[in-house]
């Protein structure tokens, strides 16, 4: 869990229980040690959330303390409403399961009018359309490039031809209706692209790769733009 996730969550877990709550519970809860619980605390109240109480006996917010509703102009709504039904329609299942959660989140705390300007977005991405081949090749790619962790990858060319590369990935780019994996290949020891459906058969390694300068993501992006 990222930290700006957890701190959110400490914040909710507070409203919820409104009763002094102790690092330990909160620990428990988000499975990380009470010293991070700790952490967290100084940096919300840093942050201005009213925060009573003290390590060693426990935390609580006040009950006038709420989080201020969403606000988001109408585009704003619209964007990010067709933003997460195109993840749903076009990414792995663990996204998909995601950009509707968020959706629902949004729902749940924006003002009345919001909520209903949310329920009449008039924008579609209708149905799956991610081949479930793509999509379970997404997921793994996205497990390797969050974790620095090589690939292996049978992939069939434009040409047709058959090849196997050991690739360390980068980036997922989204082309419309085709996904590319942005690596840098050993092989060819260089840059290159490769489309999702094309691959036939993927596998993590345990072989963890360095940030090298010169083959970063940045480095991928500025090649990209310059026809690596």
């Amino acid at each position: 869990m990222r930290k700006a996730d957890r701190l959110f969550q400490i914040v909710q877990i507070l409203r919820s229980r409104r009763t002094v709550t102790t690092a330990r519970h909160l620990a428990d809860r988000l499975e990380v040690t009470e010293r991070t619980i700790y952490r967290d605390m100084q940096d919300l109240m840093l942050s201005g959330v009213p925060i009573m109480g003290e390590a060693g006996v426990g935390y609580a917010l006040p009950r006038t303390f709420d989080l201020p509703p969403l606000m988001f102009t109408d585009d704003e709504l619209t964007a990010i409403t067709l933003g997460a039904r195109l993840v749903a329609s076009w990414s792995d299942d663990a996204l998909a399961d995601a950009a509707n959660k968020a959706l629902h989140k949004i729902q749940a705390v924006v003002p009345q009018r919001l909520h209903e300007r949310l329920n009449e977005e008039k924008l579609f991405s209708p149905m799956r359309q991610i081949d479930p081949a793509v999509a379970a090749n997404m997921a793994k790619i996205r497990t390797a490039a969050d974790s620095n962790r090589k690939l292996a990858v049978e992939y069939v060319a434009m040409g047709g031809e058959p090849t196997s590369r050991t690739l360390w990935p980068l980036g997922l780019f989204f082309w419309g209706s085709v996904w590319t994996l942005g690596a840098w290949c050993e092989l060819r020891e260089a840059f290159r692209n490769f489309r999702l459906d094309r691959m036939t058969s993927l596998m993590v390694l345990d072989d963890v790769f360095p940030s090298t300068p010169g083959r970063t993501l940045r480095d991928f992006i500025e090649a990209a733009r310059q026809g690596f």
